[in-house]
């Protein structure tokens, strides 16, 4: 995850605590040394919409298995245990759950931030008020464009009425709420129009997100922005994000799953002859590490399986079900794990030999792995040319 907004401007928010610090860059199993990594958990697969990017591949119909509400506690404590900072409640749709609530403010009375990340579509006002009750640090909202747009890709008609419904419910309360947003080549031209939507919702945050090749994202590869496209979209993000803190509007913008962005916004520094800021951009996005999934960020999905984060599925490493996430997190003897945990030596390609790869750490293994088979090769995804990454 990089944050413009601190990268441009060294504004502070909750997470760039856990992305930018000496002691998150030599953790090895958490966001830092001696806590564990932010969790993301695929509490269920069951959804009221279909998204045809969903990398959960989930549809509205009742799935066995899941976590019970007590496997959730002990799970939570397990997390509690090991310092986990942030317990982010996905699915699916996780307002589904009927025990969300309950075991969001277990989390929260543990020491864990709650956050939740939704489709919008069913936070009524009065949801809205639990959710700001209980304590939930942040709510992220999925919108892959306006109307239209959206409303192809979430595959049901209304659903972005509804979602804005949900957004504006959290803003009548005062819960701080965002954007979750997937860039592809349908939506690119909704960059600019999502700004305009933010400022005029009076909307918090806004993530950007490339696209993963994973669930049904894999059906999507034809339809990702090419290299020039996802130039045109940081050159979108970075002018917008300019714009509003020339006018002083407060708004945290990120993008997320492709870590050439911090190397990108660093370039286009120097381009512009701004050498504190270049400096001050790199450092901090050496500070980060670049991709910390298998270190700072894992995933557990609706069953109990642990792994690396939520596009990377097929790859676990036990379940919490059988060993508390912390044994299971620490054990190096899976070669995926352990790879992750220290992956340059394994990267091949572009990946391999780029001058960048401390602030990049090899990006994304699973779009690497979708296009090529091999979870070391170089990652598609990465937009920066030989030149720019010294291999000329």
């Amino acid at each position: 995850m990089i944050s413009v907004t601190k990268l441009l401007f060294s504004t502070e928010y909750f997470g760039d605590s856990l992305r930018y610090s000496q002691d998150s860059k030599n953790a090895r199993h958490g966001v830092r040394v001696g806590a564990g990594p932010v969790v993301v958990w695929n509490s269920t697969r069951t959804c009221n919409l279909r998204c045809r990017h969903c990398y959960m591949d989930s549809d509205a119909q009742q799935y066995q298995g899941e976590l019970t509400t007590e496997e959730a506690k002990r799970f939570i404590d397990d997390l509690a245990d090991f310092r986990v900072p942030v317990l982010l409640f996905s699915g699916g749709e996780p307002l589904i759950r009927k025990d969300f609530f309950e075991l969001a403010a277990y989390a929260s009375d543990k020491g864990i931030r709650p956050t939740l990340s939704t489709n919008g579509t069913l936070i009524t006002p009065e949801t809205a008020r639990r959710i700001k009750e209980i304590g939930v640090g942040y709510v992220g909202i999925s919108l892959d464009g306006l109307r239209e747009v959206n409303d192809q890709f979430r595959g049901k008609e209304g659903a972005f009425q509804a979602a804005m419904e949900g957004i504006q419910n959290c803003v009548a309360v005062g819960q701080r709420v965002g954007l979750r947003f997937t860039i592809n080549r349908h939506n690119l031209q909704e960059l600019d129009h999502i700004f305009d939507f933010i400022e005029d919702e009076n909307i918090d945050r806004v993530c950007f997100y490339h696209l993963v090749y994973s669930g049904r994202g894999n059906q999507m590869m034809d339809e990702d922005v090419t290299i020039a496209e996802s130039r045109q979209a940081m050159d979108i993000i970075i002018r917008r994000t300019r714009d509003f803190e020339e006018r002083g509007l407060t708004k945290e913008i990120l993008t997320v799953d492709n870590h050439c962005d911090g190397v990108y916004l660093y370039l286009k520094a120097l381009q512009e002859k701004n050498l504190e800021l270049a400096a001050r951009i790199k450092s901090l996005i050496s500070l980060n590490g670049g991709n910390r999934s298998g270190i700072a960020f894992a995933e557990v999905d609706p069953l109990g399986f642990v792994h690396p984060d939520q596009f990377t599925q097929h790859h676990s490493f036990g379940n919490v079900r059988e060993r508390r996430f912390k044994d299971i997190w620490t054990d190096v003897s899976n070669p995926v794990l352990a790879g992750l945990k220290d992956r340059k030596p394994l990267l091949k390609g572009r990946c391999a030999a780029c001058q960048y790869l401390e602030q990049c750490n090899g990006n994304f293994r699973t779009r690497a792995e979708a296009m090529t088979g091999d979870f070391w090769e170089s990652d598609p995804a990465c937009y920066l040319t030989d030149e720019e990454i010294g291999i000329a």
